[in-house]
């Protein structure tokens, strides 16, 4: 695991001591949501679109914009996103039954822009405005102070035109305000922009597994946000179950029989949504903290340093960047522990992929009562409690609840690398790790450490799905 040098301090978000504000989930109020796309490169960007649209109700999208990358320079695809907003028109209704908050058809498709079709840097500078870089313009300067949430399927260049154009019209007060509110997601680095975005302006929260593909081979195999779906690196199972993310289990609880929506969810050619980790850290399940990507969730675990230069690198970073950090976990596929950044993902493998294949259900289901909803995880304390060496910790879920009325599964889980305990090796025993209340005995430190202890309620509908509950235990001598 890397460590945090004195120039990385200066971005930590939290305190040794982890307070209740820090924990905040920033959920109160729905994430700001844009995205940039180079859908039609290949089939997993309309794979990501059709999953994330079952989720908007979790966010306010702001923004859906077409753009280029290194596998599609000189074009941009708007038209299939509009194909698959009008798929999800046709079931909105459906999915409102079962989880309100959905925006309307026709409000996503005033929302759906195109960049420059041109690629990287050369649509970057004088005269390489597009509808798309103007409309995030028009986002950031709302009067809206939550966060803006941007992730890059493709290339970045919308995005590094924005930055661009602000940097010459606003004061640098103004654009600083801007930069403060701006989390970039991007799926490694599909043009040239994104390690000059992050070179000239060093205060933007970036998460990234840095890399060009172009600039020394299959250097995807080595990002963090693969592990959404890839788990067989030459050959090898490295873990998880494969089964769930293959054309067959896809066929059959997604496309086949699912709806407009499902239908408009291609066959995988490479990887199953490669993009998906950028949103799936949004989906409000009691688990996943955008503010805390080091946190891990859904979407993966960050870490935030100054990685090393790797040779498919475009160049070396010059700034800390939220990027790939590692998780261990133990696999039943193989009945061994394994360590990696893809892991940080994929342990959470059959959590996501029953959950959207929920929500597809419910796109050709109208009665609440015919389809499976999650449960509602709650804790009987705080999500940030305080103890003492040596103390007798209860753990109290007891005001779990399922809408559906099905029979529930607790698992305590002790998340070992968000933590600063760092006990690797030494397993936490948790007593009643299975029932809503449990125990286990605070370690014994000699200064304040962190320990995060993950509620997991899993209902027994069909598919069955689970929600969360984090609990941060800082642990005082």
């Amino acid at each position: 695991m890397p460590t945090l040098n004195k120039t990385t301090s200066r971005y930590l978000p939290f305190f040794l001591l982890v307070s209740q504000t820090a924990f905040a989930q920033n959920f109160a109020e729905k994430p700001r949501v844009f995205v940039l796309t180079d859908i039609e490169n290949e089939p997993d960007d309309a794979q990501s679109l059709v999953r994330f649209l079952t989720y908007t109700n979790h966010w306010d999208v702001e923004g859906l914009v077409a753009t280029t990358s290194c596998w599609q320079r000189d074009t941009t695809a708007e038209w299939r996103i509009k194909e698959i907003v009008d798929a999800f028109g046709k079931v909105r209704d459906n999915l409102e039954r079962h989880e309100p908050g959905y925006p309307t058809h026709a409000y996503l498709s005033s929302i759906i822009k195109k960049g420059v079709p041109r690629f990287g840097m050369s649509g970057v500078g004088a005269d390489q405005d597009s509808e798309g870089s103007e409309w995030l313009i028009q986002v950031l300067e709302k009067a809206d102070e939550r966060p803006v949430y941007i992730q890059a399927w493709g290339g970045a260049n919308v995005l590094a035109q924005a930055l661009w154009r602000m940097e010459r019209t606003k004061t640098p007060e103004e654009l600083a305000a801007i930069i403060r509110k701006m989390r970039v997601y991007t799926i490694s680095d599909q043009d040239d922009t994104g390690p000059w975005i992050r070179k000239h302006f060093p205060d933007l929260f970036y998460i990234v597994s840095p890399g060009y593909q172009e600039n020394g081979g299959d250097q995807y195999h080595y990002a963090t946000w693969s592990g959404i779906s890839g788990d067989r690196f030459h050959g090898r199972f490295t873990g998880p179950d494969f089964t769930l993310v293959d054309n067959p289990w896809l066929d059959e609880h997604i496309r086949d029989d699912h709806g407009p929506l499902g239908a408009e969810y291609p066959q995988t050619e490479y990887l199953m949504e490669g993009d998906t980790p950028s949103f799936l850290g949004l989906v409000n399940n009691g688990l996943n903290n955008p503010e805390h990507p080091n946190f891990g969730g859904w979407g993966g675990r960050y870490e935030l340093y100054i990685p090393p230069y790797k040779k498919y690198m475009y160049e070396p970073e010059t700034r800390p960047i939220w990027t790939n950090t590692q998780d261990e976990v133990y696999s039943e596929l193989t009945g061994r522990s394994h360590t990696s950044h893809h892991a940080t993902i994929w342990r959470w493998r059959e959590a996501y992929q029953h959950d959207f294949a929920a929500r597809i259900d419910w796109c050709t289901t109208p009665n609440y009562e015919d389809a499976n909803h999650p449960p509602v995880a709650k804790l009987d304390h705080d999500n940030v409690i305080k103890v003492k060496s040596g103390e007798t910790v209860t753990l109290n879920a007891a005001g779990t609840s399922d809408p559906d009325g099905d029979a529930l599964q607790y698992k305590w889980i002790y998340y070992d690398e968000p933590g600063t305990l760092n006990v690797y090796g030494n397993d936490l025993k948790i007593k009643d790790e299975d029932q809503s209340v449990a125990t286990f005995t605070a370690p014994s430190v000699d200064k304040v450490k962190t320990m995060h202890i993950v509620l997991a309620v899993t209902d027994d509908g069909q598919p069955s799905l689970t929600r969360y509950q984090r609990v941060i235990v800082n642990v005082l001598p």
